[in-house]
């Protein structure tokens, strides 16, 4: 009964941060209400035992991303007033979308019964570790799966970097390729010789 209780207040709050991100016209708000869904979503998963992901889900995205968000937030400065000229325009797609979402998850629920199937999760023995069970399903049963995501994650880092390096007029980068073409006979190091014992002006001190 109290676990019923606690999922329903968790569930309530969290549907009710999850449309004050979208909802909100201040995008700090915005991100103060996503840390809010973070934290409601790591008491949701406590109570299915699993301690292991609430933790990281607390620890690498509200301690870490939204830190970073909330920083890129204030300091772009974004404006704010431009952002909302389309939303009008769009609205209606992005309706059309929401209910496409809501009508693919009620056909998940209702084919597969889960609103049956998932009731109140067995009690584990003391020495039961979530995070070895983890493990053990990531690299087993969904190996494949996890190394195509780590790929995905690993182009969008290229790709991030691609773009923010991109070249602009005014700026010095190097060249990799002409510094490993470089011999080392010749164009390593360039000797000048210069007149010694002249001060300003051409004239001896």
């Amino acid at each position: 009964m109290v676990q019923t209780v606690v999922f329903i207040v968790l569930a309530a709050i969290l549907v009710g941060s999850a449309l004050g991100v979208i909802s909100a016209r201040n995008p700090v708000h915005s991100a103060l209400f996503l840390v809010l869904a973070f934290v409601t979503s790591a008491g949701l998963w406590i109570l299915l035992e699993a301690e292991f992901l609430a933790l990281v889900l607390v620890l690498v995205y509200v301690g870490a991303v939204m830190v970073l968000f909330l920083f890129v937030v204030m300091m772009l400065d974004i404006d704010t007033d431009t952002l909302r000229q389309g939303f009008v325009r769009y609205a209606p797609l992005g309706v059309v979308v929401a209910a496409v979402v809501v009508v693919e998850i009620g056909y998940v629920v209702w084919t597969r019964k889960l609103g049956v199937t998932l009731g109140t999760p067995v009690p584990h023995a003391a020495n039961y570790s979530n995070t070895r069970a983890l493990g053990d399903v990531i690299y087993t049963t969904y190996a494949y799966p996890f190394e195509l995501a780590a790929v995905i994650l690993l182009v969008g880092i290229v790709a991030a970097i691609a773009l923010t390096l991109r070249r602009r007029p005014g700026t010095r980068s190097q060249n990799p390729a002409k510094q490993v073409r470089v011999s080392a006979k010749r164009g390593r190091i360039r000797l000048v010789k210069m007149p010694s014992g002249h001060g300003r002006g051409g004239e001896a001190p």
